[in-house]
């Protein structure tokens, strides 16, 4: 467990696998934390590949300054972690608002990034008034008084079945209601429409059939912005597949790492 202090927050964030291996950095969905990305690490190989996580200002044990914030801070956190940690050519998985970020840091930093991963995620989510509209929710009754749509968002009516629910419903609910509606605000002000329009890099996009936060659609709407850049759907899964079907989100990413040379066939 290790602390960054980027000169405006905290970040919590921890480092796996091949310490001189190439680096591949994970960025969390609004009401995860680092943890998220457990099932699929455990699946990824051991050589070759440093893995980088963090958890999101106002998420896990990082920092939680008060609120709201601009995609652009959350852009500059990971920048300055990555800059810190000597994350350079990396390549970036980012998970709906970490998708977002993904975005943002590819076209700032293209130094940090040689490839991107955009997984239920879009240039732009929803609207000023959904999100006002869950902010406000939230600040009435705590991030419990939208936990269960939340989860009929996130996860397949089979996962639905399972215990396993419980354990990212008490993920969500015990994130600090700051911290979740800063970032909230963050994605609301987001559009990056034109700015990932102009990116050339290799790009993979990754979508769950049955994910009511991000469809497929607007997935493929997101991958056709860059040219070139791929795109998995993975079934059976919601919002989050690399909880739902961790081992083909995990050969989804080695053989997108595989293709451009990244790690042990590099």
């Amino acid at each position: 467990m290790s602390i960054f202090d980027t000169g405006d927050t905290l970040l919590h964030w921890r480092e796996d696998g091949d310490p001189n291996g190439a680096p591949v950095v994970f960025s969390n969905s609004l009401g995860t934390d680092l943890r998220l990305w457990d099932p699929v690490l455990e699946r990824l190989p051991k050589d070759g590949l440093r893995y980088i996580r963090y958890d999101t200002r106002g998420h896990g044990l990082s920092a939680c300054p008060d609120g709201p914030y601009g995609m652009g801070a959350l852009i500059t956190d990971t920048e300055r972690l990555m800059d810190y940690v000597g994350a350079k050519d990396a390549v970036f998985i980012g998970l709906s608002m970490g998708g977002m970020i993904a975005q943002g840091l590819a076209v700032k930093r293209l130094d940090l990034v040689r490839g991107i991963v955009l997984s239920n995620t879009g240039a732009k989510i929803g609207n000023a008034d959904m999100w006002n509209g869950r902010i406000d929710a939230v600040n009435g009754g705590g991030i419990e008084a939208v936990a269960d749509v939340t989860m009929d968002r996130w996860f397949s009516k089979a996962f639905h079945a399972t215990p396993e629910l419980q354990l990212w419903r008490n993920m969500l609910t015990r994130q600090p209601a700051t911290g979740f509606n800063g970032c909230m605000a963050a994605i609301s002000g987001t559009d990056m429409m034109t700015s990932t329009s102009d990116l050339r890099l290799p790009a993979l996009g990754i979508a769950g059939t049955e994910d009511g936060s991000t469809p497929p659609d607007m997935v493929r709407e997101l991958m056709g912005l860059i040219p070139g850049a791929g795109f998995e759907l993975i079934r059976k899964a919601g919002h989050l597949p690399c909880v739902e079907q961790p081992d083909l989100y995990a050969q989804h990413l080695i053989r997108f790492m595989d293709s451009i040379g990244h790690g042990t066939n590099g």
